[in-house]
């Protein structure tokens, strides 16, 4: 289990760190609106931005979403699939937990890039426009799901965001190695 002290010994994050939720919320259970999902991302981001400049706080919150990514696959998604089909239960997962509507607009096998689409994200969907996109967590999630599913290293990068004026998140995913 996760320590949230100094421990060498348990200091890595797992599945199992979620707990029990249908045990611990069963009166509330375990949907939570938007609001508070981006009251704590935001903050967060906001003490990160502070503590160590905004460069670096995109860069935690990219490996922050990596970490879960990753996790997120081993636990959620059949890896065993072929790519179409796991593309289209990747999909259905993310559109059941309300996390965003993915859309794989084009795929080049070959060279293993991708453009994909999020709409209704779970990160920026509704922002006010600022000129900067936002998505660094998004960025770090759909690297980490493809790395875990490929065995390959991915990078993912934002090119359209709500909160620069788009009405969708579309990142440019590339295998680096």
């Amino acid at each position: 289990m996760y320590k949230f002290k100094d421990d060498q010994q348990n200091d890595k994050f797992d599945w199992e760190c979620l707990g029990d939720i249908g045990s611990g919320r069963a009166n509330l259970g375990a949907d939570m609106p938007v609001l508070v999902y981006r009251l704590f991302q935001f903050t967060l981001r906001d003490v990160l931005n502070r503590e160590y400049g905004c460069e670096q706080a995109s860069n935690l919150l990219r490996e922050a979403g990596k970490l879960a990514g990753t996790e997120f696959c081993k636990n959620m998604i059949d890896k065993n699939l072929e790519f179409d089909s796991f593309v289209a239960q990747l999909q259905k997962k993310l559109a059941e937990l309300k996390i965003g509507i993915l859309r794989l607009e084009s795929a080049d096998m070959d060279k293993l890039e991708f453009i994909l689409t999020v709409e209704e994200d779970l990160d920026c969907s509704g922002l006010p426009i600022t000129e900067e996109s936002v998505c660094d967590y998004d960025e770090g999630f759909i690297a980490g799901i493809l790395n875990e599913y490929t065995g390959k290293q991915f990078t993912a990068k934002e090119i359209d965001c709500w909160a620069t004026g788009d009405r969708t998140c579309r990142f440019l995913v590339t295998c680096s190695g």
